[in-house]
Formats: structure tokens, sequence, C-alpha cells
């Protein structure tokens, strides 16, 4: 029998596999914070008070430079690697969704709110006439986890669920969820900060009820970007996602792929323990256009997606078919030139839309097929619905999903 040759890969070659799966951006940024942090450490810098996010500097000195410093720096090692472990599940799913550039549109947009929010809370509390305290003025805030955090209430929120499981232990209710994980994060280490994640979480509330739609650029904005011929270079790279629902430069894994290679690298429930906390990929699809959450980006389902892109334009030609198909037999034209030759090749291109429209429909009714499979077996529609959209029409795969998401 052939070996597996996915199981009985080498370490390397599996991290790889995973690697090559993290879309652009968000490999964009764990490579910078990581060389950051490297270089900081090779050089002994570790005067992480000169650019961390500090409310008092930033309102005496105006150095607006630390709200994005405090963002790409980090204190230690294991502070590093656990933010950019979780950074990679939660921005490939949005950056799958929104595509490249608005991901880096967004990452910017929500570092600056939290400095905002953060800076809005500190000032309050430090000169209210009550009780005031100059504590959080002089908080020094540092690391990459406030975004991460409001990346959590985003993707919660596209995710639909009604309720997400904490560090694989037990289920709260969505909304609930960035507050449980905010209040067991600060029992688990003390030293972080505290008003730093919670404007993390104000920040991703924000964004989803809306708040932030005026700051949100149009189409053309993002569309400008990725024509530039400056940025050819970096649209070309492997995993790049366009905003404007264009097929990427790279081949990014399907959900299956994903599953088997990080199912490979730490197998057993130690691993999703640690990472039930991190929400699975989960996409759904809006039929109308959401600012906030555009999904124009390749998704999972893209193929289906461009399937019925590919049919919708011109619904008049599936009637000309139909047209022909009575009046134009091939056996009474042998031989056609002219206007008659020009009425073949329409013909021609309407009998391939029709394919076209025929592949997709089937798609679909296996899809319909599969979906009420999934309900019969006792899953919620909706969630199923989700999964089996994220597994590709796999059936298999969205059980998986399912289970772990109930677990």
């Amino acid at each position: 029998m052939r070996p597996n040759i996915v199981t009985e890969a080498g370490l390397p070659t599996r991290l790889n596999q995973w690697w090559a799966g993290v879309p652009f951006i968000t490999s964009g940024v764990v490579i910078v914070c990581l060389a950051i942090y490297l270089v900081c450490l090779l050089i002994g810098y570790d005067s992480f008070y000169e650019i961390c996010f500090l409310p008092s500097k930033v309102v005496s000195g105006f150095q607006v430079y630390r709200i994005y410093t405090a963002v790409l720096f980090h204190g230690s090692l294991l502070h590093v690697v656990f933010n950019m472990l979780a950074l990679v599940p939660l921005g490939t799913e949005l950056e799958r969704i929104m595509g490249s550039v608005r991901l880096l549109y967004l990452i910017f947009l929500l570092a600056t709110s939290n400095a905002v929010f953060h800076l809005i809370i500190a000032l309050v509390v430090g000169h209210n006439p009550i009780s005031s305290t100059l504590y959080l003025m002089q908080e020094c805030a540092i690391g990459f986890s406030g975004i991460l955090f409001s990346f959590i209430v985003i993707e919660t929120s596209l995710s639909g669920a009604q309720s997400r499981s904490v560090f694989g232990l037990f289920n709260v209710p969505s909304k609930l969820y960035p507050f449980i994980l905010l209040v067991l994060i600060q029992l688990l280490a003390t030293n972080v900060s505290l008003l730093g994640h919670l404007c993390g979480i104000l920040s991703g509330f924000a964004y989803t009820y809306g708040l932030f739609n005026c700051l949100l650029p149009g189409s053309s904005f993002y569309s400008s970007i990725e024509s530039s011929s400056l940025l050819s270079t970096c649209i070309r790279r492997p995993g790049f996602i366009l905003c404007t629902g264009g097929t990427t430069y790279g081949n990014l894994p399907t959900h299956s792929n994903t599953n088997a290679t990080s199912s490979g690298i730490i197998s057993g429930s130690l691993w999703r323990n640690l990472s039930s906390w991190m929400p699975r990929r989960e996409t759904t699809f809006q039929s109308t256009q959401d600012p906030r959450f555009p999904g124009r980006g390749r998704t999972l389902a893209s193929t289906h997606n461009q399937s019925a892109s590919a049919v919708e334009p011109d619904m008049g030609l599936q009637t000309r078919l139909l047209d022909d198909s009575v009046t134009n037999h091939p056996s009474e034209t042998p031989l056609m030139t002219g206007p008659r030759a020009s009425d073949a090749r329409n013909l021609t291109g309407d009998t391939q839309v029709a394919g076209s429209l025929a592949t997709y429909t089937q798609a679909t009714d296996s899809f319909d097929e599969e979906l009420k499979k999934l309900v019969a077996m006792g899953f919620e529609k909706t969630q199923a619905e989700v999964a089996l959209a994220a597994a590709d029409g796999d059936p298999n795969v969205a059980i998986e999903i399912l289970m772990s998401q109930e677990g």
C-alpha cells in the first residue's frame, strides 16, 4: 500500500505547508514583529518605556508615534510567540474574507481606535472629581494583543455562533466570550495591560456595530491601491488576496489541508484545549454589501461564487439558446457562412453558458443535500451551513468543524 505522504512527512515539511497557507498581510505582520523582537534582543535594546503606549507622554509631549510602535514591539519571547500564534488563525480568517489591503487598513484603524479609547479612559479616571488617580496615565502598554482582542470580537460576529468554547473547558455566550477571555488572561498573567485589552474589545464592538463606517473607504480606494504599479511586486506574492474579489496569485490550501497539517504537527486534546480559544475558520455568506464585512476577498467557497458570477451577467443568453434550439438544427445547416455563421458562434457561446449553469446547479443541489444530512444528524442549520461552506462542501470536514465547536 502506498504510504500516506501527509502523515509521514517530516516536521519541516509540515511547517512549510502550514506557513504556505498563511495569507500575505498576516504572515507579514508575524515576520515584522518577530524580526523587531530579535533585533532588539541582539542589540540589547530594552528601553520599552520609550516606545510603549504611555498616555502621559502622548498628552504632554504629543508622542503620537507610540500608538503604532507599541503595537509592533513586545516585552518578552513568550509575549511575542503567543501573540503571533493567536494572530495566525484570526488574521488568516479575516484576510480571506476582507482581502489583504483591507485587512492592513483595518489593523491601522484598530491600532488608532484602541489608543484613542485607552487615552480617553485614562484621562477620565485620572482627572475625575470624585476619585482621581493617575495610575492609568503612567501605565506602559505594549504588544499586539489589543488588536487581537478586536479581531476576536469581529471574527465572533462573523461566525454567527451562539456560543464559544473557552480553552475547551466550557462554553459561554458569544457576546461574553471576549470579556471571559479578558478576565482569564488577566488572572493567568497579572502583568498584562487590562485597559489595553479592554480597549481592543471596545474597538471590535464599535467596528461590528458600524460606528467606524464613516472611516471605511470605498472599494475604489482598495482597487486603486491594488492596481498601482508600485505595489505590483507585493500583489504578485503568493497568498495576496485581492479586496475586489479577484483571484490570488498564490494557491491557498483548503480547510481540509490546513486541518491535516496542523493536526499532524501537534495532535490530541492538549492542542485543542490550547487553541480552542482561537476562533475557528467559519465563513458566512452575506447577500448584501456591508462596508464592515465586505466579503469580497477570495474565500474558501470562491469556486462556487465565481461560477455563479459567470452565469448572472447575461440571462438573455439562455432565452436565445432556447429559441435557437427550436429553429436551428445542425443536420439542416451543415455549412454556414456570413450571418448564419455568426448565429452559430452565438449558439456555441450560449451552450457553454448553459453548461456552466448546469454545473453550478448541480453543485448547489449537492450542497443542499449535504446540508440536509447535517441537519438530520442534529446540528443547527445555520452553523451547519457555515461549516459546510468553510469546508468547501466536504461533509466530513464540516462534521469535524461542528464537533470541534461543540467540544
